[in-house]
């Protein structure tokens, strides 16, 4: 009968075999940087996937010629980019790529469910307020006019890569919570017959402040994508105000820019 060992021998050999690493011993550049950018390509690319197990630090030393430090420097560096695990009588396994999102009015659940990455909710808040001076101008509302607030954490592969406060005019649609933790705002104001059709976006950066970095199992400090957007139906009514903080370890905004004629 195999053993668990045996088991994480077999998948290792499939998922490296199809590797090709080619590592420029008389570079500059540190070889353990060159072995973890190369799995760090694999992981995006999907070729080494979410589960796939990388063997023990000894194996890949003698495959590679490379010392034990060197092969668990690189490996420490994906684990701390959040890539890769160590798990206890399992060995290092593959968790996930970083999110890199196109930089339009789409929705961030579509976005990592079309890339394969198990996108979950939790819902932290969701209520009427009144709305802010700050609300109610991005809005187009009268300050103290009522808003629903919702505050949500979404998750890939079971780790949290954002933190989302958003604003809708309280009579947009009926906000369900447990709609809301199984699948995407945009896709419940799709169902409400609701067509977006543009949006006024700030992308930014800065440190989590200590409350952010527990929610998203950061350290205080640590560097945070912001966005904040107003998005705008097709008749011009603003239907959203958002404020989203993002873990810039995990995620990505990915631009297309055009030379002007």
């Amino acid at each position: 009968m195999a053993t668990t060992g045996d088991r994480s021998r077999a998948v290792t050999v499939s998922a490296l075999d199809s590797l090709d690493f080619a590592l420029d011993r008389s570079s500059p550049v540190p070889l353990y940087y060159q072995f973890a950018q190369q799995l760090e390509a694999a992981i995006e690319r999907g070729i080494l996937a979410p589960g796939d197990l990388l063997g023990n630090e000894i194996d890949l030393s003698v495959r590679l010629g490379l010392s034990r430090p060197t092969v668990r420097q690189a490996i420490q560096s994906l684990v701390d980019k959040g890539l890769l695990v160590r798990r206890r009588g399992v060995g290092t396994q593959v968790v996930h790529s970083k999110v890199r999102r196109p930089l339009e009015l789409s929705s961030l659940y579509d976005d990592l469910e079309t890339a394969g990455q198990g996108p979950t909710t939790r819902v932290l808040r969701n209520e009427r307020v009144p709305a802010t001076a700050e609300v109610a101008s991005a809005l187009g509302l009268a300050e103290g006019g009522e808003v629903t607030v919702l505050e949500r954490l979404r998750f890939t592969h079971g780790q949290p890569v954002a933190y989302m406060c958003n604003h809708l005019p309280a009579t947009l649609l009926e906000a369900d919570t447990a709609r809301l933790e199984s699948t995407g705002l945009y896709r419940m104001m799709r169902s409400a017959g609701i067509t977006l059709h543009s949006a006024r976006q700030t992308i930014g950066a800065r440190g989590a402040t200590a409350e952010e970095a527990a929610r998203l199992d950061e350290k205080e400090g640590a560097a945070l994508l912001t966005m904040q957007r107003t998005a705008y139906d097709d008749t011009g009514r603003a239907v959203e105000y958002a404020r989203h903080v993002y873990r810039a370890s995990r995620y990505a905004f990915d631009f297309q820019l055009l030379v002007r004629p």
